[in-house]
């Protein structure tokens, strides 16, 4: 599978008018990219679960991953799409069951994620969702908590991808897909 979107550059251009670009946010020299005016755009929205679903049909993927919380919102509509299962990956004590988890590196700091220790068996093949692709850390952590339980990670799917922050590096052996990307 190819690791880049094969969306034309109108198509990509037409979802990212629909991101909002806010300066300095969560701190002074941050632009973070809002999907949430995304989201409110149904035809934008359609589209975009519509892109992501075309890529995995046809492919055998039993579960769908969401890393919390925007894989929250992606992953459910995805799965429905493929007929797939979905499996929340959560902060620590979301979770009311049995749960495993696994500790990883910030920028400053740890941080903890959790998932039900039955929620994906030995052998399932699972797309791990999420919003944004940045440093990386988070999304090779859930694939590392994916590996605990026996599954094996088909592929890695982000909305968003801030190639100057070169977390899909950080992603061998995983195979890493991202609909839009920003240079910086």
């Amino acid at each position: 599978m190819s690791a880049q979107s094969p969306l034309l550059s109108s198509e990509r251009a037409e979802l990212k008018r629909h991101i909002r670009e806010v300066p300095d946010w969560p701190k002074p020299g941050i632009l973070f990219y809002d999907i949430t005016t995304l989201l409110q755009n149904a035809g934008a929205f359609a589209r975009l679960i519509d892109l992501l679903s075309e890529r995995y049909v046809g492919q055998q993927i039993d579960v769908v991953a969401g890393i919390e919380a925007r894989g929250f919102i992606f992953g459910p509509a995805l799965a429905y799409r493929l007929n797939a299962g979905f499996v929340p990956i959560r902060k620590p004590r979301k979770l009311p069951s049995k749960t495993i988890s696994i500790q990883y590196a910030l920028e400053y700091g740890q941080d903890t994620l959790e998932m039900h220790a039955d929620a994906v068996r030995p052998g399932q093949r699972v797309l791990i969702v999420d919003d944004l692709i940045a440093t990386g850390g988070t999304a090779l952590a859930a694939a590392q908590l994916i590996e605990k339980t026996g599954g094996t990670v088909a592929e890695m799917a982000f909305i968003v991808e801030l190639t100057f922050l070169q977390g899909r590096e950080k992603m061998n052996p995983y195979p890493v897909f991202s609909l839009l990307q920003y240079d910086k």
